[in-house]
């Protein structure tokens, strides 16, 4: 059975960074956000090897797997491997709000068990879910599989209702850095090449935030992660610092693969160049291979902004040892 390990962080923490790195390992396979929702335009939409992602032949590969293993599955258009395949309301609005307290989750589970809806789907994407971590190992030949989906209620229901083995590696970045990229994500949190952006179709992100709902959604991101770990005590977990990555990452990535018991790798000079097959962010596009801390946000946020998130989320933030 293939390890899953599963990076669990705030969007635009650096996650997507982080998996292609251990993709270097010859024993580990990064494939992204396995949840494969939000793709855009399925016909324009670019794997990392920046094929279409409809024929990229290591999708097409792992698509013919599925198949042979009962699923009618592409993963560009027809996953169904996350929460979207539930077309009811009543699931959908339980499904909103992030991962709380474990007496809120007793709640959702009791509301949710209500519908016939999600006691029959929730198995059916489960096992879809699974039997696809299963066929990116086979297809890659690899032994341990990264997603960074970073859902907490995808982990909660993968680690509760699947037999898969999984690691998380929880991931944090400064809360300022993160925000900055809710509030410009075209500059800030896509692909260098402009032409590369909107998973390769060239298309800005038009969702922006301003720094007080930025500042909150970073906040509820990691107070999700740590009520949820807290829920699941029985998950091993490695903790990592963005900023630490980027200072030394060959060393940062050596000591997640001693914790997954696997071999240290001696160099990370051209990551890139290893063949990689990753859906999510599109820094997945570029081509540089140098790895450089991204703390634009201390030249670009105005003392107002910089207030402005002290008191939203200031004190969790320091909490991590950001100052």
């Amino acid at each position: 059975m293939p390890r899953l390990v599963y990076v669990m962080a705030a969007s635009h923490s650096g996650s997507t960074l982080l998996a292609m790195l251990l993709n270097a390992h010859p024993q580990v396979v990064t494939a992204g956000e396995l949840k494969a929702v939000n793709l855009g335009d399925p016909e324009r939409y670019r794997c990392s090897c920046h094929a279409l992602l409809k024929s990229c032949d290591f999708w097409q590969t792992v698509n013919r797997e599925m198949v042979a293993n009962g699923h009618d599955f592409r993963i560009h258009d027809l996953a169904r491997t996350h929460f979207d395949v539930f077309q009811s309301p009543w699931i959908q609005r339980l499904l909103r709000p992030l991962v709380r307290a474990q007496a809120w989750e007793r709640l959702r589970e009791l509301a949710l068990a209500l519908s016939p809806e999600w006691r029959h789907g929730l198995p059916i994407m489960l096992q879809r879910s699974r039997d696809l971590v299963h066929a990116v190992a086979r297809v890659a030949g690899a032994e341990v599989v990264v997603e960074s989906s970073k859902v907490g209620m995808r982990l909660k229901m993968l680690a509760e209702h699947t037999d898969l083995d999984i690691h998380v590696v929880r991931l944090i970045r400064d809360g300022r850095a993160v925000a900055l990229t809710y509030m410009r994500p075209a500059e800030f949190a896509d692909a260098k090449d402009a032409s590369l952006r909107g998973g390769g179709t060239g298309a800005n992100h038009d969702h922006t935030l301003d720094m007080a709902a930025a500042a909150r959604e970073w906040r509820r991101s990691n107070e999700e992660a740590e009520a949820l770990l807290a829920q699941l005590p029985g998950l091993p977990v490695i903790q990592l610092n963005y900023e630490a990555l980027c200072s030394d990452p060959l060393q940062e990535v050596n000591c997640v693969f001693a914790a997954l018991g696997l071999s240290p790798i001696a160099t990370l000079d051209g990551f890139r160049d290893v063949p990689h097959h990753v859906i999510g962010n599109g820094m997945r596009l570029d081509s540089d291979s140098r790895i450089v801390l991204d703390d634009r946000w201390r030249q670009t946020l105005s003392e107002d902004e910089l207030h402005t998130f002290a008191a939203v989320a200031g004190g969790l933030n320091r909490s991590y040892g950001y100052v």
